[in-house]
Formats: structure tokens, C-alpha cells, sequence
């Protein structure tokens, strides 16, 4: 880029009649290309099929993560899935994050895809995700009420401290307490980006491992543990909705991956705490 003839910079400040030169790049291919790559098929049929997605792997193509996503191994997987609900995102109804673990159902028709689609929209999709956080859960359980919207000052970042934006809602409970963590499950009933994530700071307890909200552990021995994980401690343990293909109920499960299950073992090594039987409830409405 040239302005007035010379080398233009970002810090630049243009004025009126200034004469700006651009040469825009290449057009990228959007096709996505199939690759067969691994995945973990916990139910299929010519409706949908449901993956347990490892940790690491990205769900649909972005800027970064052009190949090697769990769309291009659908691809190679689902002869028939190009197409459904776009080009980049084939079938996705619902994603998790690249570092998070766990069930996540993809259709295989635009039919499915609707269905789906609007159940996920009326929370009638039940999920149910596995976290080790630290800190100490301020009771047994609790629900979380907030709005939801990103960061006004980090735009990369999601916020339930927001004026406006979109209601979230996490129910949670304490399912194993140690010696500066615990182990917490979390029932969404709203599935913003994030929301297991910033809910869970918002509560004072983060994710242990979790690079954006989460903060290293008082206690060295959790920060052992996070940094032994390396990658924000959550699963999507459970999926259950009514199947719009057989209109009967379809419940499914995943066991906690081998990294979380090490993370397991050695909290449960740490001195364990009793449940105090008192309720806990977060509202971060402003």
C-alpha cells in the first residue's frame, strides 16, 4: 500500500485528498478439503453422527487452522456432509474449543441440521461438562444467571459482565473438593462461546489450565497438576436431545480423556475437603 506515492505505515494518519494505492492479495480457496484424519465415533446414522473430539483439535476451518480441523476429517468420513450449513462449517451445529474435550453432533442433512439447529436455540439439548477448577466453589452448588457479550476492553475475550448481550445460564455442582481445587460439573442450559470458562471465574473458581480467565493456583501442588494438563480442564461428558430423525431420546456418554484422568488422580493425591451442604448462587448482572 502507497499513500501519495510512498510507503504507507498503520500509524498513519490520513487527510482529505490523500491518494491511497492497494493491491489486494490473493483470493484463498475456500473449498475444505477432506483428510482422513483419526476420529473417536461414539453413534452414527444417516441422520447425524456424534465425535468425541480430543483436545487439540479444531472443530471447523478458520484463519490459522486452515486443515486439519475435525470439519476436514468429516469430510473424508461423511461422503455425503459438503454443503450442509455452509462450505467452512459442513453440518456444525455447536462447536467446543479446540482445548476442550468431548461430544459434539454434526448432521448430515440441511433437514437435520434445522432440527437441531432450533433445539440447541430452545435449550432442549441437555449437556453436561466435567471441570477441575481452583480455588474453593462458595457451597455445594449454584446457578449462574448473567448476561453475556465480549470484553469491552478484550475483544478475543467473552465477559458476563456485560450491560448488554445475551443471557447465559450455568448450573453447576461440586463433586469432589481438594486442597485448593475441586472437581465441578457444570449443566448448561444457554451454550454461549466460552460460557463453562467465564462462568466459572466469574465465581472465583477458574478453570485450572485455562490461558485466558484462568490465574495460576495459590497452592503449588494444583499448579503441578494444571501445568502437567496444559489446556483448560473441561469435557463435554454428556449429550442428550430428542432425535429428529427417530423422534426417540438420545442419550450418550464420554469418559473423561487420559490427561484429565491423570489430573484426577493426582488431586484426589491432595487432602480432600468435606461439602459444607450449603448452596451457592452467582448473579453478575450489572
Amino acid at each position: 500500500m502507497t499513500v501519495n506515492g510512498a510507503a504507507g505505515t498503520p500509524s498513519r494518519k490520513l487527510r482529505a485528498g490523500d491518494v491511497i494505492v492497494w493491491t489486494p492479495p490473493a483470493a484463498v480457496p475456500t473449498a475444505v478439503v477432506a483428510e482422513a484424519l483419526p476420529l473417536t465415533i461414539v453413534h452414527e446414522d444417516r441422520w447425524l453422527v456424534v465425535v468425541d473430539k480430543p483436545a487439540g483439535l479444531v472443530v471447523h476451518p478458520a484463519p490459522g487452522h486452515e486443515a486439519g480441523t475435525l470439519v476436514n476429517a468429516l469430510l473424508a468420513h461423511c461422503q455425503d456432509l459438503r454443503g450442509i450449513g455452509g462450505e467452512l462449517r459442513p453440518g456444525i451445529v455447536h462447536r467446543i474449543d479446540k482445548d476442550t474435550s468431548g461430544l459434539l453432533v454434526v448432521a448430515k442433512d440441511d433437514a437435520t441440521m434445522a432440527a437441531l439447529g432450533a433445539a440447541f436455540k430452545a435449550h432442549l439439548v441437555d449437556r453436561v461438562y466435567d471441570a477441575f477448577v481452583a480455588g474453593k466453589p462458595p457451597g455445594a452448588d449454584g446457578r449462574i444467571d448473567t448476561m453475556y457479550g465480549r470484553d469491552p476492553r478484550e475483544r478475543k475475550k467473552f465477559s458476563s459482565r456485560v450491560r448488554t448481550g445475551k443471557r447465559a445460564i450455568t448450573n453447576w455442582r461440586v463433586i469432589e473438593r481438594y486442597d485448593g481445587a475441586a472437581r465441578i460439573e457444570a449443566r448448561l442450559e444457554t451454550g454461549r462461546t466460552h460460557q463453562v470458562r467465564v462462568h466459572m471465574a466469574a465465581l472465583g473458581c477458574p478453570l485450572l489450565g485455562d490461558p485466558t480467565y484462568g490465574r495460576p493456583a495459590r497452592e503449588p501442588e494444583v499448579r503441578a497438576v494444571a501445568d502437567a494438563l496444559g489446556r483448560q480442564a473441561l469435557h463435554a461428558r454428556s449429550l442428550a436431545f430428542v432425535h429428529p430423525g427417530t423422534g426417540k431420546r438420545l442419550e450418550l456418554a464420554s469418559e473423561l480423556p487420559p490427561d484429565m484422568q491423570a489430573a484426577l488422580a493426582a488431586l484426589r493425591r491432595l487432602p480432600e475437603k468435606q461439602l459444607t451442604g450449603r448452596t451457592g448462587h452467582a448473579h453478575a448482572r450489572p
